[in-house]
Formats: structure tokens, C-alpha cells, sequence
């Protein structure tokens, strides 16, 4: 059961982890193109992760 825990937990941080690096490449693409609205909208979402 421990195992199964652990494995799900797993899952969860590499899930979490391509969330945090897809917002992150967004938030990149949203600044190059002087996107303002969407930069703010990008953060406020970081800042709930």
C-alpha cells in the first residue's frame, strides 16, 4: 500500500512539474510579444501553483 502511495505522489510532482515549466514557456512567449494582460493573467496563475 506505502508503495502505491508513493507512486501516485510521484505521478502528482511530475505532473506538477510539466504545469510549472508549460506556464513557464507562456509566460516567456506572453513577455516577447508585449502581451501585458496575458503576462498578469500568467503570474496571478503561477502564484496559485
Amino acid at each position: 500500500m506505502n508503495r502505491k502511495r508513493e507512486d501516485l505522489q510521484r505521478v502528482a510532482d511530475v505532473h506538477r512539474a510539466n504545469i510549472q515549466r508549460r506556464l513557464e514557456h507562456r509566460l516567456e512567449v506572453a513577455r516577447a510579444r508585449g502581451d501585458n494582460h496575458l503576462v498578469q493573467m500568467l503570474e496571478a496563475e503561477m502564484r496559485q501553483l
